[in-house]
């Protein structure tokens, strides 16, 4: 797996073009807003070898972006079929918490995907046996057996953490939320045989403290994650996966939520299983 060049929560500099419009005074202080803190360019090494931290979020834009025009004659473009709607529900079971049992379809495999990048981009994963119980669940048996512990030696280090605004123990300070989640927009199978299949997952993330105190407000980032899978005990399996920033869309000039409305939504907002 080849995961160096998978996004961390460094200077976030590569993450994508957005705008948002924040009100007056920052809403996770009252404060004039202070930028977040960042990690060392150091931190990119360890955090590329986490090869679940799938929701890392932005703080500061790209460079230009100017707008491009596509020269590709229109009979030749994919269509637009990737992830249409089939109204088949993907599993009825679950595994830890988990969809599971997919079939050993394409389609199962692009939910397997869509369903496994939640996961993997949850608060759990910074929960040591939350995280135990995930990769061994979803990944292979050689490949979470070759990770397990460059993972754990990532999502416990101090400096990673604290960099992030995190307890030692992985969990918010006092009085604030931790949110970590991702959610996928739609995927792609780009290669499928019955024992093996490479799908692409495009997901929008959310990553940051809410609380009034929070120097690491929530945002929102865009990325898409190719995973290999294999048909490992009835279902599928990840053996690898490699990650890019965007599609980014241009973002609305909204107004930023305050701490209090980003953690009631949290906290009433729950997450979806997905499927075609």
């Amino acid at each position: 797996m080849s995961h160096g060049d998978e996004q961390g929560y460094s200077d976030y500099g590569d993450t994508g073009h957005t705008r948002t419009r924040l009100p007056d005074q920052d809403p996770y202080g009252g404060a004039p807003r202070r930028p977040g803190r960042t990690p060392s360019r150091g931190l990119i090494t360890v955090v590329g070898v986490v090869v679940l931290l799938i929701a890392a979020i932005a703080f500061a834009n790209r460079g230009d972006h100017s707008p491009t025009t596509s020269s590709t004659p229109k009979g030749t473009r994919p269509q637009a079929a990737s992830t249409s709607p089939t109204g088949t529900h993907p599993v009825n079971t679950k595994t830890g918490g988990v969809p599971s049992g997919f079939a050993r379809t394409q389609q199962g495999a692009e939910s397997a995907a869509a369903n496994y990048s939640v996961a993997l981009g949850s608060a759990d994963m910074f929960n040591t046996a939350a995280r135990h119980t995930l990769v061994d669940r979803l990944y292979t048996p050689d490949a979470a057996a070759d990770r397990q512990s460059a993972l754990d030696s990532a999502y416990t280090s101090m400096k990673f953490l604290s960099n992030i605004g995190l307890t030692k123990d992985g969990t918010a300070p006092k009085g604030e939320t931790f949110v970590s989640r991702v959610v996928p927009v739609g995927t792609r199978t780009t290669a499928f045989s019955e024992d093996t299949a490479t799908v692409a997952v495009w997901y929008t993330s959310l990553f940051g403290l809410s609380g009034d105190a929070s120097t690491n407000p929530v945002t929102e980032s865009w990325f898409t994650t190719t995973y290999e899978l294999k048909w490992v005990d009835n279902d599928w399996k990840v053996s690898d996966f490699q990650q890019k920033d965007g599609p980014v869309p241009v973002g609305r000039d909204q107004q930023a939520s305050t701490a209090k409305d980003m953690t009631k939504a949290v906290e009433e907002y729950g997450g979806f299983t997905y499927a075609r």
